[in-house]
C-alpha cells in the first residue's frame, strides 16, 4: 500500500476542503469556532480545520471585531 488514508470501508478517502470566515467581538479563537459551528450547520462530515488568516476591524481606535478565516476539510460522500 502507498501509505494514503484510507476510509473505514477500504475505500481511499476524498476530502473537500472551503474557507469560511468568522466573526466574534470576543477573540480570535471564539471567531473561528463561530466559523466552524457555522458550517456545520450545512456542511456533513467535517474532521479538521486550520487557521489561516486573522484579521480585524478597528472601531473608535480600538479593537472593533476579530476575524479569522478558518479552512474547513470534510470527507466527500460516495
Amino acid at each position: 500500500m502507498s501509505g494514503e488514508s484510507l476510509a473505514p470501508e477500504g475505500v481511499p478517502m476524498v476530502q473537500k476542503i472551503i474557507d469560511v470566515v468568522g466573526t466574534s467581538t470576543e477573540g480570535f479563537a471564539k471567531a473561528a469556532e463561530n466559523a466552524v459551528a457555522t458550517a456545520a450547520k450545512t456542511v456533513r462530515n467535517l474532521k479538521w480545520f486550520r487557521v489561516s488568516e486573522l484579521e480585524g476591524s478597528i472601531k473608535n481606535q480600538k479593537v472593533g471585531e476579530y476575524h479569522a478565516t478558518v479552512r474547513i476539510y470534510f470527507d466527500v460522500e460516495s
